[in-house]
């Protein structure tokens, strides 16, 4: 055996992506292939769980073939998933019962409205470490199960399961035999408390999800099951599981406390590691489970900014300003500043710190002199505005000294250098930057014994180091219109 290596399954909003990885951290191959996004109604956003299925085998597949690797050189399967994101399916046949809900999607924005005005905001954040938020899949679970003809009375007399998307892998991988999620996703339902962790019964009658629908909670190191034979060619061990963003946290080896990261992906979600200590988040912050080895538990603080990548998709496609994606570093870099444009690009509400599911996107500050390099630049500097935004809440008592960054927008070095500036603080960047997939190889190395338990911090490599360069009047002035922009898109 050449070996052993560990694949990575990384099911992300628009893609899903697989990464073959050796035990030194290196990636010797990857594959992904894209799925359709449904929009079936303003707000409103879908993805069919087959094709969610189907785009992920074939991207595994893919990967193996490119790395020239037998199946039984892989050590073990490690999954991240797009968290939120929610279905139901049939018990007996495993077809679901509609397309899943996707974490982005604002459909249960009044329900959520209903339980705080009847007073269930104190008890969700005590338990869960959550905001009642039409984010999280609790909400969507019962959606589907009130408008689903017949799908309550299915739930009833037990036909039916729940799951986010890393549940409906598994189950599928393992051909029904697997029903079981994480801590990390498990922690985003609004139904897991935290600290006793467990389902919590009053949470599931709150939310009418009849518990016994839910999943098994595993630590994110643990052993999952095996894959049917037949996808890969023989059985393969998963032995990690991780909600995207966890993952992500664990492959920047942010195992410390304080230790930061932000991954711009679709949207920008940033995470600080606590360690075992499930101290009560900010205000507009979430207490969240953090992905960890063993039986004990570790929490991190988190804030969700709902769009990032996707403002510049929407650039591309909606506006039509750029061709591709990474166009917009050359367009923004054209010119010195934003002229006064500032971009709100609150197009599904926004999240931490606002928390605000009515708020709109927004372009103000536009004059004859505007162009669309004034746009471009104003979007790249309205991603690293709300992360800060999310940063100041998190270290109002506690420095952040460094952000460690990934994800797609990673790449663009105009936006770290931004992020930089607006920060005050440095921006680090790693030679790999697909640290979710990495994240979640390295929590199946570690639990199927071929990777050391430090692996994440002993494995992570520096590729560039982006320090401020403007000083503080300017950074504070730039800021505070930036403030002044969201308080107009705000309800």
């Amino acid at each position: 055996m050449a070996g052993p290596y560990l694949l990575a399954l990384d099911q992300g909003t628009s893609s899903s992506r697989a990464l073959v990885v050796d035990t030194a951290g290196t990636i010797r191959a990857s594959a992904a292939r894209s799925f359709t996004q449904h929009y079936p109604r303003p707000g409103w956003v879908e993805h069919d769980p087959e094709e969610i299925w189907t785009s992920q085998i074939e991207a595994a597949r893919e990967a193996i073939a490119a790395a020239g690797v037998e199946p039984r050189e892989i050590a073990a399967i490690g999954l991240a998933n797009q968290r939120e994101t929610a279905l139901i399916w049939e018990k007996s046949s495993g077809r679901p019962i509609a397309n899943a809900i996707v974490w982005q999607c604002r459909r249960t924005a009044e329900m959520c409205e209903a339980l705080q005005r009847d007073g269930a905001a104190p008890l969700v954040r005590e338990r869960t470490g959550l905001v009642i938020d039409a984010y999280f899949s609790g909400t969507k679970y019962a959606w589907l199960l009130d408008h689903v003809p017949g799908a309550r009375e299915r739930a009833a007399a037990g036909e039916l399961l729940c799951g986010t998307i890393d549940t409906w892998l598994l189950w599928r991988l393992t051909g029904g035999k697997v029903h079981a999620t994480d801590r990390t996703n498990a922690s985003r339902t609004l139904l897991y408390d935290l600290r006793r962790e467990c389902w919590d019964a009053d949470l599931c009658a709150l939310l009418r999800v009849p518990e016994a629908m839910l999943p098994r909670v595993l630590p994110s190191a643990a052993d999952f099951g095996e894959t049917m034979p037949d996808l890969f060619g023989r059985s393969i061990p998963i032995r990690g599981v991780a909600g995207d963003q966890q993952a992500a946290l664990f492959g920047q080896g942010c195992i410390a406390r304080g230790d930061t990261k932000c991954t711009y992906g679709t949207g920008a979600f940033i995470l600080r590691y606590l360690g075992t200590e499930s101290a009560t988040a900010p205000d507009g912050m979430l207490l969240t489970a953090a992905a960890s080895v063993g039986s004990t538990p570790a929490y991190a603080w988190e804030g969700s900014v709902f769009i990032a990548g996707a403002a510049v998709q929407w650039l591309r496609d909606g506006l039509g300003i750029i061709k591709s994606a990474p166009e917009i570093e050359a367009l923004a870099a054209s010119v010195q500043d934003s002229a006064g444009v500032q971009v709100v690009p609150a197009f599904v509400g926004l999240g931490a710190p606002f928390w605000d599911s009515r708020a709109r996107g927004a372009i103000l500050g536009l004059t004859r002199g505007s162009t669309a390099a004034h746009v471009a630049r104003a979007t790249l500097e309205a991603i690293a505005f709300h992360t800060r935004a999310v940063l100041d809440v998190m270290s109002e008592n506690e420095p952040i000294h460094e952000l460690r960054v990934d994800g797609g927008a990673a790449a663009n070095d105009l936006l770290l250098q931004i992020q930089a500036d607006i920060l005050g603080a440095p921006v680090l960047r790693p030679r790999e930057v697909e640290t979710t997939a990495l994240g979640a190889a390295y929590l199946a190395g570690i639990a199927a014994g071929v990777l050391a338990a430090d692996a994440p911090r002993a494995l992570w490599q520096l590729d560039a180091r982006f320090s401020p360069t403007i000083d503080v009047h300017e950074r504070e002035r730039r800021y505070a219109l930036w403030r002044r922009a969201v308080e107009r898109a705000s309800g």
